[in-house]
């Protein structure tokens, strides 16, 4: 197989995102474990979907609160440093959520209260995390590593939860957040063992508010920029729901039962890793602004179909090629802004980027899709905001020529 058509070509090249990749990979099982043990607590806690969604909004509400000042912090600051004291404090809240649930003393309040500090850890992690990337790979490489990022981040989706039901099945469900907690060993064993050039810290510092300010004016008067990040703010809002709204439109549109809605969600991990790695193995070959326009109509056309299917069967194939489309569409914009913005601004702008993909999606995009379905009907709040993002995006790629040109 020719080198440039190697998916995994990133990984043999550089040492150091090989430690980062793997470690980051197998602590990322560990987090959906997490997620899926999180959820179920707190409805065995509560007997509240309510709840369920509190607990869930808990964790976003910091990152949207709190993104913009942690990319400020993340520019002034050493990434590798940071990212190593930010996977430590999650291992420890992790092995708090361990300790609470193991002796019986885990309360709805001791979980919105630990969710939280996950969201206020994750606001600072997130922006240092994807600001390394480029350090260990290089601005080159820098696609095919957010592309494997993207393929690790979905395999973990697909097998953190399987291995989750086993350990609830027959250690109980305190031990998903205690491998969760022994899972940050891997991630921080690859960290400490990266070597790179002494960090050397920015020569003039501006006050925090003065920094942010820097860095909306920087999106504002960016035309490309700007235009990109409101293509991710729309289908951030618009395309990230369908996932919230799974289980409803697996049972009440499809008939399905709690295995039927796993297997949905493990078509839409399939399709994503079949698209990162998809973008991993053609690299640069193709150029961004096409790859970004094609992405972008077939995630908004795989989803609005979907929308109209009711048999689980047609549902199967369909959620392969919107998880494809999706984490194509996402590692392109992702890859196209850090390739676009210069090294000191790139804690910022991944912050940004972070509060729109991770903050607005799950608080604003939830409320918006829930909010539709529960008037209208599941399909039509998954099928009216496709409908918004195919109109989006035919009027952005038209008027918008140097998003076609990134």
């Amino acid at each position: 197989m020719p080198a440039s058509l190697n998916p995994f070509q990133t990984l043999q090249r550089h040492r150091n995102f090989r430690l980062f990749w793997f470690g980051q990979t197998l602590s990322l099982i560990g987090t959906w474990m997490q997620v899926m043990a999180q959820g179920w607590l707190a409805l065995k806690l509560s007997n509240s979907a309510f709840v369920v969604g509190f607990v869930a909004a808990a964790q976003s509400f910091p990152v949207l609160l709190f993104s913009l000042n942690a990319g400020v912090v993340v520019d002034r600051t050493d990434k590798l440093r940071l990212v190593k004291v930010a996977q430590t404090l999650l291992g420890v809240e992790a092995a708090a959520l361990w300790w609470l649930t193991w002796s019986g003393h885990v309360t709805v309040g001791w979980l919105v209260a630990m969710a939280s500090i996950n969201g206020l850890i994750t606001a600072f992690e997130i922006p240092a995390r994807q600001s390394l990337v480029i350090e260990l790979v290089g601005r080159d490489d820098l696609p095919g590593a957010i592309a494997l990022n993207s393929s690790g981040f979905n395999l973990a989706r697909i097998i953190g939860p399987s291995i989750g039901a086993i350990i609830i099945a027959k250690l109980g469900l305190a031990w998903c957040f205690g491998v969760n907690a022994l899972s940050y060993a891997a991630v921080l064993a690859g960290l400490f063992l990266i070597k790179l050039p002494a960090w050397t810290p920015p020569e003039h510092l501006i006050a925090p508010m003065d920094g942010i300010r820097e860095g909306i004016r920087y999106m504002r008067d960016t035309p490309a920029v700007a235009a990109l990040m409101r293509l991710v703010a729309v289908y951030s809002v618009l395309g990230t729901p369908y996932l919230t709204l799974m289980p409803v439109m697996a049972r009440d549109r499809l008939g399905l039962d709690a295995a039927g809605y796993g297997a949905l969600l493990a078509c839409v991990g399939i399709g994503g890793v079949s698209g990162a790695l998809f973008l991993a193995a053609i690299g640069d070959r193709i150029q961004r602004g096409r790859m970004l326009r094609v992405s972008s109509f077939a995630f908004g056309g795989a989803l609005l179909v979907f929308s109209l299917v009711r048999s689980a069967s047609l549902a199967y194939p369909i959620l392969l090629g919107v998880g494809f489309s999706m984490i194509l569409n996402g590692a392109v914009a992702n890859a196209t802004l850090q390739h676009l913005v210069p090294n000191e601004l790139r804690g910022r702008m991944m912050a940004a980027y972070s509060f729109i993909n991770v903050g607005l999606s799950s608080v604003a995009g939830s409320l918006i899709g829930g909010t539709i379905a529960h008037l209208i009907g599941v399909s039509w709040a998954i099928g009216a905001g496709a409908a918004v993002m195919l109109v989006y995006s035919y009027w952005v790629f038209q008027r918008k020529s140097e998003l076609r040109a990134v």
